[in-house]
């Protein structure tokens, strides 16, 4: 295991106009957490912001949030509007490799979903108590239920 060289994940805790929760099962050929139900979100690649205008002379701005925009997109065809963090976490994969996630949330924007079936074959649309009926990867459930006392904090 190589100590200063991680992955980073970013996934979005999505909710809709009804107050639903977006979850999606993953394929049953992912290496990590197969056949669970998770919420939408992918790695970090250089190649998602390096051949974009820099913020600055040497930084880019927003990587967490466009990461998520984009992987959004990709994974299930809507787009998504008013993020904000939630928390983050680490993991061991198979690999050895050790990943970073960076969970956010944010509001449906527009679009229904429609999957990228190489990596999510199932979704749903899901209250905090409808997701405890669904096989979900471990810390799920309790980062919904961040996002819902958030909100229940915040009306």
């Amino acid at each position: 295991m190589q100590d200063k060289v991680h992955y980073i994940a970013i996934t979005g805790i999505i909710k809709n106009a009804t107050g639903k929760y977006l979850i999606c099962k993953r394929s049953p050929n992912e290496k990590v957490f197969p056949s669970k139900w998770c919420v939408p979100g992918g790695k970090i690649q250089v190649k998602d912001f390096v051949n974009t205008p820099k913020d600055t002379n040497d930084h880019w701005f927003d990587i967490f949030e466009k990461t998520l925009k984009k992987e959004i997109l990709e994974e299930t065809a809507i787009t998504i509007k008013n993020i904000g963090y939630v928390s983050n976490l680490a993991l061991i994969r198979p690999n050895g490799y050790s990943t970073i996630i960076v969970s956010l949330h944010a509001d449906h924007d527009q679009g229904d979903v429609t999957l990228d079936e190489n990596e999510l074959i199932d979704h749903a649309w899901v209250t905090l108590e409808e997701a405890k009926d669904y096989d979900l990867i471990e810390n799920i459930w309790e980062q919904i239920e961040k996002v819902e006392n958030k909100i229940t904090s915040s009306a």
